[in-house]
């Protein structure tokens, strides 16, 4: 018979005071229920009540010496953790109370390194905000069963290979980035299985602007994974990188080209390209017609093309910088 793996939790918390009440409310628990051996909370130089609460509520406690972000106090708390397995959850998403148990099911095979789920189908917030964490759900859920790449928000490393692969680079990515994603890429080369669960779920709390999510996206996200996927790892076929993924963001500049030269061109181009846009898109539009509705989810798949625009448009700099300019080893996030 196979051994139940322990289950440390960790959660890296910055300024998270007001949202610990719902995150830990599930977690704490599960601890209750033995499912669980801890649940650390690293508190990372917060400035208002982050580690208090996170105490009152039960949680062992930890504070990094220096505010560090979330890639330097998960390696903290793994170093302290007693778990065999590591389950890191952000301070933003609320786990659905079934995850240990998932997690505990999907370990009970010894050859799964690392597990990671996805959003759930209820995030709050604007139409936006919505949207983001509804897209972010889709990618996932919609992904291979087996993984490249690593998640931290709701994600779980054995505690053996996370030690093995070093941890989360945080001096390559000193800013919140893709250490994540890196992390799965070192896993996945060093023959660990990478799971991916949809059922192993998570609420995220996060509400995104407009603003807030393209500097996110270009900066914490296509620069610095376009850099490492060129230098190091190639294009996968998978999440957000696919083929398909990638001709869709053709058709996308296409149709968004044809907008900006109606004036010259007319509107029956951008028409008939909005149509093949709708129906390259069709899977992820009824996705979120059946969550936000057919007026936001049309606003979705139109912000969608622009989020396809400027993520190519991101990729193709960092062919430019590598092929061009001979930039060889600029992985780190400026």
């Amino acid at each position: 018979m196979t051994a139940v793996p322990t289950i440390s939790v960790i959660v890296p918390a910055f300024r998270a005071e007001h949202l610990l009440p719902r995150v830990l409310e599930p977690l704490m628990a599960m601890h209750k229920r033995g499912e669980v051996m801890e649940v650390i909370v690293v508190d990372d130089r917060s400035p208002d009540r982050t580690g208090e609460v996170a105490r009152i509520m039960g949680a062992r406690v930890i504070v990094t010496p220096k505010n560090g972000g979330p890639g330097v106090a998960r390696n903290l708390a793994a170093k302290a953790a007693a778990g065999e397995v590591l389950w890191f959850v952000d301070s933003d998403v609320i786990a659905w109370p079934d995850g240990a148990r998932r997690l505990q099911a999907t370990f009970a095979d010894p050859s799964v390194a690392a597990v990671f789920g996805s959003y759930d189908t209820t995030p709050e917030g604007s139409w936006f905000a919505r949207y983001k964490n509804l897209m972010h759900r889709y990618y996932h859920q919609t992904a291979r069963r087996t993984a490249r790449t690593f998640w931290a928000g709701c994600g779980a490393v054995r505690a053996d290979w996370f030690a093995k692969v070093g941890g989360f680079d945080v001096e390559t990515y000193r800013v919140p980035s893709i250490e994540d994603i890196e992390l799965g890429y070192r896993i996945h080369a060093a023959g660990g299985v990478i799971c991916v669960d949809p059922a192993l779920l998570g609420k995220h709390l996060k509400q995104w602007t407009i603003r807030q999510a393209i500097h996110t996206d270009i900066f914490r996200r296509a620069l610095p994974w376009s850099r490492l996927m060129i230098a190091r790892e190639g294009l996968s076929d998978d999440l957000n990188t696919s083929r398909r993924e990638r001709a869709r963001a053709v058709l996308a500049g296409t149709f968004l080209l044809s907008v900006l030269l109606m004036p010259l061109i007319g509107w029956g181009w951008a028409a008939g390209l909005l149509a093949l846009v709708l129906v390259a898109n069709w899977p992820l539009l009824a996705f979120f017609v059946a969550h936000l509705g057919l007026l936001r989810a049309f606003l979705a798949i139109l912000y969608h093309q622009v989020y396809y625009v400027y993520s190519a448009g991101a990729f193709a700099w960092c062919l430019i910088e590598y092929h061009v300019f001979g930039v060889r080893n600029r992985l780190h996030v400026p």
